[in-house]
């Protein structure tokens, strides 16, 4: 029998590695990585070399009648062209976050996982994280009493000169809502099994002048159609020297009681994802986290062969839609 083959259009940022590896483990063969014309090569080279995969000289090879699933981490407001294309030659789409940069792409990615001929996916990947996972036990088993709140905490590390030029570009990138706090849109969703009722937000903008579009930092406030309240908070303004990349965090409030989990850990412990909680039955203990019974990738898969999925296409729709939402009524403050 032989293995079923995958193939990368688009190597723009290095989110692409875990799905060739996790493809590569699961008996997949890759047909190659596709870059276009004028993009950065280096990071496809990088793979190429290090994974064994190889390059391809045309897009048409990256669809080959074999290949049925796509990988993409191109350009962000290029993704939806590449998703459209694979929907018009029937292969499959993992997509690097996020799938969307405005509404204009919203709408077509609707009509791709409206029309169901391709399966669609995207890097979602907290869902998929233990200490999420185990969160979502402690909501669902009534651990916390009823949700009262979530608090979501995401800052990054920029390294701006490693970067490159169209990460800057808002109409290219999408900018940070979008890029970073989809992941905690569609949290809120599968956290509180809510659909998310009302957002308001800001963003803010107090460097690189010389990116006009760039901005540094965003909050947001939603409400759930539950009545559950949620902040949501993201920016790119880790020192160079902090000891992670970011030390995100998630708080959760029930009726009785908190947890708190350290997606990175702790600075002074163990860095490893930590998930602590205190309710009115049990003082603050660690809780052990418990591993997701499947990963992203595999998901994915099980979803490809007809089976059951934490992650649908039209939950990566409903995160982009909440995601480009959240941006068009975003205030924009300017202080650079």
């Amino acid at each position: 029998m032989m293995s079923p083959v995958f193939s990368i259009i688009g190597c723009q940022h290095g989110h692409i590695a875990s799905f060739i590896e996790n493809m590569l483990g699961m008996g997949y063969r890759c047909a190659g990585i596709f870059e276009e014309a004028g993009e950065d090569r280096r990071l496809a080279n990088a793979l190429s070399g290090r994974l064994g995969v190889p390059l391809l000289g045309a897009i048409g090879d990256a669809l080959a009648e074999d290949v049925s699933v796509v990988g993409c981490a191109a350009v962000n407001s290029r993704k939806i062209d590449i998703a459209e294309l694979c929907e018009a030659r029937g292969k499959h789409v993992m997509l690097d976050k996020p799938a969307v940069t405005g509404r204009a792409g919203l709408e077509r990615l609707r009509g791709i996982v409206g029309r169901g001929r391709i399966e669609v996916g995207m890097m979602l990947t907290q869902r998929f994280h233990a200490g999420v996972h185990t969160l979502k036990a402690l909501i669902d088993e009534g651990a916390l009493g009823r949700l009262v709140s979530l608090d979501m905490r995401k800052p990054h590390r920029l390294n701006a000169g490693e970067r490159p030029d169209w990460f800057f570009d808002y109409a290219r990138s999408g900018g940070i809502i979008q890029d970073l706090l989809v992941h905690d849109v569609d949290l809120l969703r599968w956290l509180t099994g809510s659909e998310i009722a009302d957002v308001q937000g800001y963003m803010a903008k107090r460097i690189l002048p010389e990116h006009a579009g760039f901005y540094d930092a965003a909050t947001l406030i939603a409400r759930l159609a539950d009545g559950t309240f949620a902040q949501l908070y993201a920016d790119w303004h880790t020192p160079a020297r902090s000891w992670t990349w970011g030390d995100g965090r998630i708080f959760a409030v029930g009726t009785k009681g908190t947890a708190e989990l350290r997606l990175q850990g702790d600075p002074w412990g163990a860095r490893e994802p930590m998930l602590l909680a205190s309710s009115d039955r049990e003082a603050l203990h660690l809780v052990p986290l418990r591993q997701p019974p499947v990963g992203l990738y595999a998901d994915f898969v099980n979803r490809l062969r007809g089976g059951a999925s934490v992650l649908s296409g039209e939950d990566v729709l409903l995160a982009s839609m909440a995601a480009v939402d959240a941006d068009e009524r975003a205030e924009r403050i300017l202080r650079t």
